[in-house]
């Protein structure tokens, strides 16, 4: 007697699974496609911002480069060198905008780091916002109109001179937004896990930012200080205002005139003679190296003072 299998009439019936690149293969097509017409439109948009960068680069090594080559151009200053005559170097420039940056640099970055700092660990509650919100401020202010204002402070209302510390004080206006903005974004790349194993051994806060945070986020902090400074460095409405220029090497931020590379640009521009515009192209590529190397420099020190894992 044989045995006869029996079927379930009331199970579901059984469908073939499909292929689930079948499924979603014309929602795959668009997803590429729109992957590839944004990776088109983000390098066409980058070589559309290098052009213009290029060009400029390009034409100030070829119109800079053969007096910069020359050995008086690092050793000498335009002391009675007139518009109509060829030579001279451009020591003094480079001097005052050294001295200018590097006391800016002294001034603002304190600032800048501590109001960071306070931004990202301690600031809480409505002083937190109206600082915040007064550094956003400082970010949008024009550099003529900080120049003014320090015009109006210390010449207007104190009675001093125009003098390259002046300078230095309406530079400070522009240099410390970006350093603090750049220093707390750094600040709060640092993981809390850090912060908390220091606090759970007993560090103080203090002690943790000191030894943890502001190391572990050193390198990023070091190159928005260097960001700041290529912005101050080449800032003219400032120096044009508090700072006029002047051919002689002149070191005293409190005794008279300052020469800086702005202003040596923009002096021997203005003179509209042959000799005066090749040492204005050659001020513009040495302040472009001027900022080149301090952002080397940066790098070099960011890469040998990380924490190591």
């Amino acid at each position: 007697m044989s045995t006869l299998s029996t079927v379930d009439e009331s199970a579901p019936p059984t469908t073939p699974a499909t292929p689930v690149g079948d499924d979603f293969g014309g929602r795959s097509g668009g997803r590429a496609f729109r992957d590839q017409l944004a990776r088109v439109v983000m390098w066409t948009a980058f070589v559309v911002a290098l052009i213009p960068l290029v060009w400029i680069l390009g034409a100030t090594i070829v119109k800079g480069g053969q007096i910069i080559a020359s050995v008086d151009w690092w050793s000498l200053s335009q002391s009675g060198i007139t518009a109509r005559r060829e030579g001279g170097g451009a020591v003094h420039a480079i001097q005052g905008t050294l001295i200018q940056a590097a006391v800016t640099a002294l001034i603002s970055v304190p600032i800048g780091v501590l109001t960071a700092v306070y931004l990202v660990e301690y600031g809480r509650g409505r002083l937190a916002k109206v600082v915040s919100f007064m550094v956003d401020i400082l970010t949008g202010i024009p550099s003529i109109v900080a120049g003014l204002f320090i015009y109006a402070l210390w010449v207007t209302t104190l009675g001093f001179q125009r003098i390259g510390f002046a300078v230095c004080l309406a530079l400070t206006m522009l240099m410390i937004p970006t350093v603090v903005r750049s220093t707390e974004e750094m600040l709060k790349l640092v993981p809390n896990e850090l912060r908390e194993a220091s606090y759970a051994l007993g560090v103080p806060k203090w002690k943790t930012i000191m030894k943890i945070v502001i190391p572990t986020s050193f390198s990023g902090i070091v190159t928005g200080v260097l960001l700041g400074l290529a912005r101050v460095m080449g800032e003219t409405a400032p120096l044009i205002i508090l700072g006029p220029y002047t051919a002689v090497i002149a070191t005293n931020l409190f005794d008279g005139l300052m020469p800086t590379l702005p202003t040596m640009i923009y002096q021997n521009y203005s003179e509209n003679l042959q000799p005066a515009i090749d040492r204005t192209w050659g001020a513009a590529l040495t302040l472009i190296l001027i900022i080149f190397v301090l952002n080397i420099a940066g790098r070099f020190i960011g890469r040998f003072s990380k924490v190591k894992s």
